[in-house]
């Protein structure tokens, strides 16, 4: 029957057997992940589409091929809430090993130089202390970060290192859990965008000796936690994984919600401003950003405000 059609009817039934080269009925949401060592974060993703048959999967923050641990993946709609896991807090168990620096500030690095780690125990706690708080970090030369477009780890391979301006990141919480020359094991809870290799380099150049990023491991990210990501995805059918799918309802963890009533949700989906006093003081408290829920339980919403501003900014629509 083909053969009567035009090119026009059968580049249209080709389309349309192309439509759904992806399963529909996957539902939006998060896959939480557990990424092992010397894979990448971008093979996980590719795993977690491939099995799910997803028409979109991305992740919310690169791990290095050496590093493990939490992998907050997006599926479908769920992927309009990445801006907010890359935002979110982490948290990292990692272990630095004093006396040996890298051009990668990791151990997959070159050795640029070799000290003796002739600190004390009271000199290490003291210069850990020192890192706590807001601090200043020069991005290190190899990172994904981009110069005209151009990734900086690639040019560093080409021996064209460039050295991107420091940036104020934050140090939560900065945790010695063993000492035994020249590893110290320790627990970091950290913002977006600080890199851990770095300020065990930083750590290394306060003690006059040097270091690196021996390992590391993601523990937890935006309120998910290592303990309760999935692993060997490879093993997994797409029923498991669909299963462990967390709604987009219940994904963001982290920020706080509030349930709003019809009349303010057909306001914000109708492009209506919003200001502090739609809103109850005991909701205000919650913090500058916050998720809407509609009344049926729906994510309609995440809106942000500063503290001298009357009128909050929708950041993101769902619904």
């Amino acid at each position: 029957m083909t053969r009567f059609l035009n090119k026009s009817s059968k580049l249209k039934i080709n389309l349309s057997m192309k439509r759904y080269n992806f399963d529909p009925d996957v539902p939006s949401g998060l896959m939480i992940v557990h990424k092992p060592e010397g894979k990448t974060s971008a093979q996980l993703v590719a795993t977690v589409k491939k099995k799910l048959n997803a028409k979109k999967v991305g992740h919310t923050g690169t791990l290095d091929p050496f590093a493990t641990g939490v992998l907050i993946c997006c599926i479908n709609q769920a992927t309009k809430l990445s801006q907010f896991f890359l935002e979110g807090d982490k948290t990292y168990e990692g272990l630095l090993h004093l006396g040996i620096e890298t051009d990668t500030q990791d151990r997959t690095g070159q050795i640029v130089s070799q000290r003796d780690p002739t600190c004390s125990h009271p000199d290490i706690v003291n210069v850990f202390d020192k890192f706590v708080g807001e601090i200043e970090q020069k991005p290190p030369v190899f990172s994904a970060l981009k110069h005209n477009g151009v990734p900086l780890y690639r040019l560093a391979r080409k021996g064209q290192p460039v050295q991107k301006p420091s940036r104020k990141v934050r140090i939560y919480a900065l945790q010695i859990l063993d000492i035994s020359l020249p590893f110290v094991k320790f627990i970091v809870r950290c913002s977006s965008g600080t890199y851990i290799r770095t300020l065990c380099a930083d750590i290394g150049q306060k003690l006059t000796c040097g270091g690196h990023l021996k390992t590391l491991c993601r523990i937890e990210s935006c309120g998910y936690k290592n303990s309760e990501a999935l692993t060997d995805l490879e093993m997994l059918d797409p029923q498991t994984l669909r299963a462990h799918i967390v709604p987009i309802n219940k994904a963001l963890r982290h920020i706080p919600k509030i349930m709003v009533t019809q009349s303010l949700q057909n306001q914000i989906q109708h492009g209506g401003r919003l200001f502090k006093n739609h809103f109850s003081q005991n909701d205000l408290n919650q913090g500058n950003t916050l998720q809407l829920i509609t009344p049926d339980n729906i994510l309609l919403a995440v809106i942000r405000w500063q503290d001298a501003e009357n009128e909050c900014k929708v950041i993101r629509m769902l619904s």
